[in-house]
């Protein structure tokens, strides 16, 4: 099974989503947003698949201290290019795998899927 887990490494959230999938025993690669960036094509694919409000991190400090230009009006198009220039704004963890898409952690939803 190829797993990409997109985060950030000193995430709270992250650390446990990526111990859960160690313990399991689940190959995944780890894509670092602050060493590798975001790619706004693909974030426009996760705001399709997922939904946008559910993709953006609107409860984040990162959202909250943009200017409220930059928060207003967020289609599609540029609610992606927020993301990847703010790769913080991104709900984390977000990971891919072959039955698809899964935003945030939860536990038994990904058992489910994983």
């Amino acid at each position: 099974m190829s797993v990409t887990l997109y985060g950030i490494p000193n995430c709270d959230t992250v650390k446990k989503a990526r111990a859960w999938l160690d313990a399991r025993g689940v190959p995944h690669a780890f894509h670092d947003y602050k060493k590798t960036g975001a790619d706004p094509v693909r974030i426009a694919a996760w705001c399709k698949a997922a939904g946008r409000e559910k993709v953006l991190n609107r409860a984040g400090t990162a959202f909250r201290k943009l200017p409220e230009a930059d928060r207003a009006e967020l289609y599609e198009a540029k609610a992606a290019a927020l993301m990847a220039a703010n790769p913080s704004c991104i709900k984390r963890p977000i990971v891919e795998h072959p039955g698809g898409l899964l935003v945030g952690f939860k536990a038994d939803e990904w058992a489910l899927a994983l």
